[in-house]
């Protein structure tokens, strides 16, 4: 019989990597889904017709009981929350009612109905914030310094303490920044992808971007989505940072990505103080030896490979609405 796995934010840019991993691993897939007047649910519009939707919501507990007594997952992913970070600032409740109260709510449902579904909770290395150590490892105390950040803290102890407290087979995953042609416009690197598309189309002249000092750990989302689903097949749950280990600058993006559009970067981008975080989180490194260690896991494309794909998908996604006369408003 195969396996059933249940993808909280199935629509998002992870959920859609692990749907078609797991789809590719002979899973029974279901995902959960809020109820929304205009679904968006392109990035798994290939998958629609071999896997399931069903309503749910993290804000509201019974809806959450009600799915996993309906589907009885031997799996459950949560990758829902409220994921751009700018925006934790404008909506810091809500930001918390999701990302903090929203696990809590699904790791209750679990212990209520069946403890013995293993589950994986998307923790972030946002958690780190303000580093007290480079590189970041399990052990690296937090130090968040954005709502995002805080709520994301809350959700990994909480995932910790129903594990300890109830013998749940629940996991963390740190993973640092990934991304790949399904992030959405308002992450940097899509930001930067899209806009250098743009311009090497003619569609726009400038791209004003925030902090170019700022240093992520940089990788792809559909290598990153192999390492939660390792997490769950190990024999006992444990908590595993996920990154490339390599840091690159905001700079050095818009280099890369600039340069696979044949542009001059510095003809094009200007430095807008508005776009700049009340906190700043400096130099997000990863330390994943610890999964390479124990679950053997790598990742596949580097950082420049990343930004080429991202810029390759835009081009030729604006290329081709171009063509058909459909080019969204920016």
């Amino acid at each position: 019989m195969a396996r059933r796995a249940l993808i909280t934010g199935i629509t998002g840019q992870d959920g859609s990597y692990l749907a078609e991993l797991l789809l590719e691993k002979g899973y029974e897939v279901f995902g959960m889904v809020r109820r929304s007047s205009t679904p968006g649910t392109w990035r798994i519009a290939h998958l629609l017709d071999r896997l399931t939707l069903k309503p749910a919501d993290l804000l509201d507990q019974l809806s959450l009981l009600r799915l996993i007594d309906e589907v009885r997952p031997h799996e459950v992913y949560n990758l829902a929350a409220m994921s751009f970070v700018p925006a934790s600032w404008d909506q810091p409740v809500l930001t918390g009612e999701f990302n903090s109260q929203g696990v809590t709510r699904m790791l209750d449902a679990i212990r209520h109905v069946d403890p013995s579904i293993r589950f994986y909770q998307a923790s972030s290395s946002e958690m780190f914030g303000k580093v007290r150590e480079v590189p970041q490892t399990e052990l690296t105390p937090f130090y968040p310094r954005s709502p995002y950040g805080v709520s994301k803290v809350f959700a990994h102890y909480i995932t910790v303490n129903y594990r300890e407290s109830y013998g749940l087979f629940a996991v963390s995953g740190m993973l640092f920044n990934h991304e790949s042609p399904r992030r959405g416009l308002e992450f940097v690197t899509r930001k930067v992808s899209d806009g250098a598309a743009r311009i090497k189309l003619g569609l726009t002249d400038t791209l004003s971007i925030g902090n170019l000092d700022a240093r992520r750990d940089w990788g792809f989302a559909g290598d990153y989505v192999a390492a939660m689903w390792m997490m769950l097949q190990q024999d006992r749950p444990d908590d595993y940072v996920v990154a490339t280990g390599v840091s690159h600058s905001v700079r050095e993006l818009v280099e890369v990505a600039f340069a696979r559009a044949g542009l001059d970067w510095q003809k094009h981008v200007r430095v807008d103080p508005a776009l700049l975080r009340p906190a700043e989180v400096e130099h997000l490194l990863g330390d994943a030896s610890k999964a390479r260690a124990q679950l053997g896991w790598s990742p596949g494309i580097n950082f420049r490979q990343l930004v080429e794909m991202m810029v390759d998908a835009d081009v030729a996604c604006l290329g081709a609405a171009r063509s058909a006369e459909q080019l969204p408003v920016r």
